[in-house]
């Protein structure tokens, strides 16, 4: 296989497609070597890929591969809303698009759950005089993200999974991407009810769940690689859950007392506990970038 003949040759500076290229491959007139050389790198280069992609909708082939696309979607039960054409260049149709493309966790029930969660502390604090709710929000906001994860990516979540994970912009980049969007939404919410509620003595600060949530996000992606992110999520934040009902249930009157809400500083409070919730983070953090190929095949059943 040979580099295309617009792109210097080895040794030099890497190539890229170049508009001309990408136009010639879409006409099929690109030589063969080239369309193959241009195939293979398009494979870890999104902006060339993006390159060949428009160049492709723009010619013969386009309205073709836009009602095969079409008629992919339908056949798979899914029917998005269409965007009018004079705003699909607009603000509008840019946040349309990208509310599609984040996963999806933020447009399902993952959402509603947050807020019924937050909602529920809430009630049970200012509402039913229930001075544990802060602990229970606390313990339970570092699995929030990974449920999050779990419904987001994956072939249990998206029916174009398959599709999807065979792009130059699937894979790692695409579970980052909406893992972000999960966080995105997770933090300010979790960190600002926390805040709002009535805090026991010697509780955890509102933002000390934190780190905790990275480092345990980090590792599901990081386990994910091996089993799935379905899996590594329930396992893990199986695994918190079991970890924090001890000490939510401490003291007679239960969590209720709010000795359980003291009863979890050892996970969070003091720079012991942060410090080493951070140096899981770096090393999950770690783990995941040399697995990251993993994630450019399909997750396994």
């Amino acid at each position: 296989m040979t580099a295309p003949r617009s792109a210097p040759r080895s040794p030099g500076p890497p190539w890229h497609v170049t508009d001309d290229l990408a136009l010639r491959y879409a006409e099929g007139t690109a030589p063969e070597t080239d369309a193959w050389s241009l195939e293979k790198h398009v494979e870890s280069c999104g902006a060339c890929a993006a390159r060949v992609s428009a160049a492709v909708r723009a010619g013969a082939a386009g309205p073709v591969l836009a009602a095969v696309r079409a008629d992919l979607l339908t056949s798979l039960g899914h029917r998005p809303a269409a965007v009018p054409a004079a705003t699909a260049g607009s603000p509008l149709g840019r946040w349309a698009r990208l509310w599609w493309a984040v996963g999806p966790a933020l447009r399902g029930s993952w959402v509603v759950a947050v807020l019924l969660v937050v909602g529920g502390a809430f009630g049970l604090a200012h509402g039913g005089g229930f001075r544990g709710a802060g602990g229970l929000l606390l313990a339970v906001s570092p699995v929030l993200p990974l449920a999050g994860v779990a419904v987001s990516y994956g072939r249990h979540a998206d029916p174009l999974h398959e599709i999807t994970a065979a792009t130059p912009s699937g894979g790692l980049r695409l579970l980052l991407t909406r893992t972000a969007a999960v966080l995105a939404v997770c933090v300010p919410l979790l960190t600002a009810g926390a805040a709002l509620l009535p805090r026991a003595a010697g509780a955890p600060g509102a933002a000390a769940w934190l780190l905790p949530g990275l480092a345990l996000t980090l590792a599901a992606l990081a386990l994910g690689s091996f089993v799935g992110c379905r899996t590594a999520a329930a396992t893990l934040g199986g695994g918190w859950l079991l970890a924090v009902t001890g000490p939510l249930l401490e003291g007679p009157e239960g969590a209720g007392s709010g000795a359980g809400a003291a009863a979890l500083a050892p996970y969070f409070s003091g720079s012991a506990a942060q410090g080493g919730w951070a140096a899981a983070a770096l090393a999950c953090a770690a783990l995941l970038a040399l697995r990251r190929r993993s994630f450019d095949h399909l997750e396994p059943r």
